[in-house]
């Protein structure tokens, strides 16, 4: 079993290869302010402070019906770090928008297409993600390096192989910061309607939308990441 150290090399390295084959400029960081994608951008922001290439850049999808714990963190930290930030919110009006009604539907509107228009946008070509594959079944293929088109960009996930404690772990080993909704014992944080803490001995996304569990496959295809 690989330690955390050799799973902060591995995600070191894969992102070493990144600075040297992209420009940075054209790099994002897909940070939702959860704890996993928070871990990669500091990973990210250190290789490129340590080359003299910051600042980082990120993504961030705010769908309008987020925690607003999160997003002041979100805003905090990004100030703290220097963070180049882009939030990309959807087009639809959520006046009277069936939230949560047909997951697929909803997180297209809400998450996938802003993502696609926000790629377009700051013209990234790759995208950093904070997925692992022990979060959820269908996420247990998932390649390092993953080509996706519309538009043409790659996926690359540096703490694929990380477990929940690893990435707690190192979150205490260099002082993160975290959203306070991990201390009242959310696990896994989404939109408002499709998050609850998860029950006593139950998994990490239990308390996320049921339905929306059962078809994250379904929305990888559509663009999710």
């Amino acid at each position: 079993m690989q330690t955390l150290d050799k799973r902060i090399r591995a995600a070191e390295t894969l992102l070493a290869e990144l600075v040297a084959a992209v420009d940075p400029a054209r790099v994002r960081v897909a940070w939702t302010g959860g704890k996993d994608s928070t871990a990669a951008l500091f990973v990210w922001k250190t290789l490129l402070d340590h080359h003299g290439l910051g600042p980082a850049r990120a993504i961030n999808l705010d769908t309008g019906c987020k925690f607003p714990e999160v997003l002041a963190f979100r805003d905090r930290l990004a100030r703290q770090w220097g963070v180049d930030l882009f939030v990309a919110r959807p087009e639809v009006s959520l006046s009277d928008y069936p939230l949560a009604e047909d997951p697929v539907s909803c997180c297209r509107d809400l998450k996938v297409a802003p993502l696609k228009a926000a790629l377009r946008e700051t013209g990234a070509i790759r995208l950093i993600t904070g997925i692992r594959r022990d979060e959820h079944p269908d996420r247990a293929g998932r390649a390092p390096l993953e080509e996706r088109d519309d538009p043409p960009h790659m996926l690359v996930n540096p703490l694929l192989d990380w477990s929940e404690m690893d990435v707690w772990a190192f979150h205490d080993r260099f002082g993160l910061p975290h959203c306070e909704l991990y201390d009242l014992g959310y696990r896994s944080l989404g939109c408002r309607p499709c998050t609850s803490p998860p029950g006593s001995g139950e998994g990490e996304r239990a308390g996320r939308n049921r339905e929306k569990e059962r078809v994250l496959s379904r929305l990888t295809s559509l663009g999710y990441f």
